[in-house]
């Protein structure tokens, strides 16, 4: 009788993460994707059906296409540096060098730094009178309105995002490092090979797979980046900085807009899942490196 069960039991363990799933993404998603055919906006507890009003409305926005021209920027600008960097770093770090756990450490400390504390802690360094301007005067140099320049803001509050995910893409890379096989390494240096094209054509390759990981992860997370823009710059200076998950935030807590709010998060899931799609895509392959 058991016997006849036995193909089933894999499933079993799958039941957690479906419920999981099924209530904290599936139930809101199809919750939101009503909600962006109704309106609020004459009485928040009796929303009107209104068709794909709330999409024309977004679509002939020009707030909403700044955001999304933020929003593709910060992708642009933080995710190529969250790929490579910290790759460049677990190489480094992975080493046999001498005090190296230290600088792992001081790495990924601002992994475990609320992102809260992080982002007033560089709002005071980005202030008029903080340590960055006063090192400029030092240098006779005119202060930068790093939050309140439009066009110096948005690439401020990227610093932070970058300097707050380096850490956590570092031990991602590092885990993967293990797997490569040392006597890859050895053959290339019997072929002559310097530390440089090691890694390009071993490392590289090899890695594939956490390259594409890594990239996905770092492009989700760029486009739904928001509490350094709320903690720093609450979308300013004139929607400088404003990216579309903050716009979503403002338009449905603040406004109470919740069915244009909605309209926007459906946009916005389409659109990871096609960079999603397109990053897997690009580093589809092998996940064995081949030195030819």
């Amino acid at each position: 009788m058991i016997r006849h069960y036995k193909p089933f039991v894999p499933y079993l363990f799958l039941i957690p993460a479906g419920i999981v799933l099924l209530v904290f993404f599936f139930i809101p998603f199809f919750e939101s994707f009503l909600l962006s055919f109704q309106s609020y906006r004459h009485n928040i507890y009796s929303p009107e059906w209104v068709g794909l009003a709330n999409y024309v409305e977004l679509f002939s926005s020009p707030v909403f296409y700044k955001t999304m021209i933020n929003t593709f920027i910060y992708l642009v600008v933080a995710v190529p540096v969250l790929v490579v960097l910290p790759l460049i770093i677990a190489i480094f770090v992975n080493q046999k060098l001498r005090g190296v756990s230290i600088y792992r450490t001081l790495i990924y400390i601002p992994v475990i730094v609320s992102i809260v504390v992080a982002g007033i802690a560089w709002k005071w360094l980005y202030a008029s009178n903080g340590i960055l301007n006063y090192i400029i005067s030092l240098l006779n140099l005119p202060a930068i309105g790093w939050l309140t320049d439009p066009n110096v803001a948005l690439y401020s509050v990227i610093v932070v995002t970058v300097w707050k995910g380096i850490g956590y893409y570092m031990v991602i890379y590092m885990a993967a490092l293990t797997a490569v096989p040392r006597d890859l390494y050895e053959a290339a240096d019997i072929d002559g090979a310097n530390e440089v094209h090691k890694h390009i054509a071993v490392t590289i390759p090899y890695l594939k797979p956490t390259i594409a990981l890594v990239s996905i992860i770092s492009s989700i997370s760029a486009m739904k980046v928001f509490v350094e823009i709320y903690v720093m710059t609450n979308g300013g200076p004139m929607n400088a900085s404003k990216t579309i998950v903050y716009y979503i935030y403002q338009r449905a807590f603040e406004n109470l807009e919740l069915g244009y709010a909605s309209a926007a998060g459906v946009v916005l899931l389409i659109i990871v899942m096609i960079l999603s799609i397109i990053n897997m895509k690009f580093f589809e392959g092998d996940k064995t490196a081949q030195i030819v």
